[in-house]
Formats: C-alpha cells, structure tokens, sequence
C-alpha cells in the first residue's frame, strides 16, 4: 500500500476495518488524465464505471485489498475518502447547544 496517494481520512477508516476484501470505502479516485487500454481495464475490473481516458476523477465502493492495488498504480494520483454530505439547513444538537 502506497499510503504517500492516501488522504488521511483514507488511511484512517482503512486501519479500522476488520474484512480486506468488502467494498466498503467509498472514494474518489484521482487518476492521469490520459489512461492506457490496461489502465482503464484496471479501474473497470475493479466495477468502476464509465471510464474513458480524458477523465481524470472516478467515484467507486473498494475493498481495502482494491485501494492498496490502485495505490501502487503509477498512473494514480491520489485516493480520497468520500464523506457523507448532509444539508446546510439541518442542524446538530451537541449537548444542548444547536449547530
């Protein structure tokens, strides 16, 4: 695993999961713009979809075995954890304050 490619909110959910071969990581993947035929089969086996070369940014569910290959990939640049957005207007009660 190449952990220089991983953000740290990547690495950290990685070192808390228990199965290595669950999709269960959503991230984005941050690739060369230009891939090769063997690059694009890479991230398609993977179930990655609608890859094309030109784009350089790709959303997947991997198992922590699947982001450790994309790690090692000279041809990826970065993999970055997807968080759960939530809607501005909604607020958060922490400890009787309201955020």
């Amino acid at each position: 695993m190449n952990y220089q490619k991983l953000d740290a909110a990547l690495a950290t959910a990685l070192n808390a999961l228990q199965s290595l071969e669950e999709p269960s990581l959503t991230v984005f993947v941050h690739t060369e713009p230009f891939l090769s035929p063997a690059a694009i089969a890479i991230l398609e086996s993977l179930g990655i979809s609608d890859v094309t070369s030109g784009k350089d940014i790709f959303t997947a569910t991997l198992s922590p075995n699947a982001i450790s290959q994309l790690s090692e990939q000279p041809w990826v640049k970065s993999l970055k954890r997807s968080q759960q957005l939530r809607l501005v207007n909604q607020s958060k009660n922490l400890g009787g304050f309201s955020v």
